[in-house]
């Protein structure tokens, strides 16, 4: 007997909701390192991201500095990023990203 995936199913319903451009800027306060940031974004949340500009200094293994990034993301998935940046003390900013087409 086949039965149904419930993962297919979670990732079925998130392909249907709308996602919106964004750019995340956070600021890195050495609670933690730049690429462990990085690799959660994408790992646990499964949001791609592209680093537009990251000004990060590293001091006994920590990183302070500041970084942007561009995501396309649903409203979910962001909530749950904001969480978790709230949740380890990361200040964070985000600006929607408009693009205008001309023709």
């Amino acid at each position: 007997m086949i039965t149904p995936n419930p993962g297919l199913q979670v990732l079925q319903s998130k392909l249907n909701l709308p996602k919106r451009e964004l750019i995340l800027e956070i600021e890195l306060n050495g609670k933690m390192k730049f690429e462990h940031l990085m690799n959660t974004i994408y790992n646990q949340f499964g949001i791609c991201h592209r680093v537009l500009s990251a000004n990060v200094e590293y001091m006994n293994g920590r990183s302070f500095g500041s970084v942007q990034l561009y995501i396309n993301v649903n409203s979910e998935d962001f909530e749950k990023l904001e969480f978790y940046l709230e949740n380890n003390k990361l200040l964070s900013t985000t600006i929607e990203y408009v693009c205008r087409k001309y023709s």
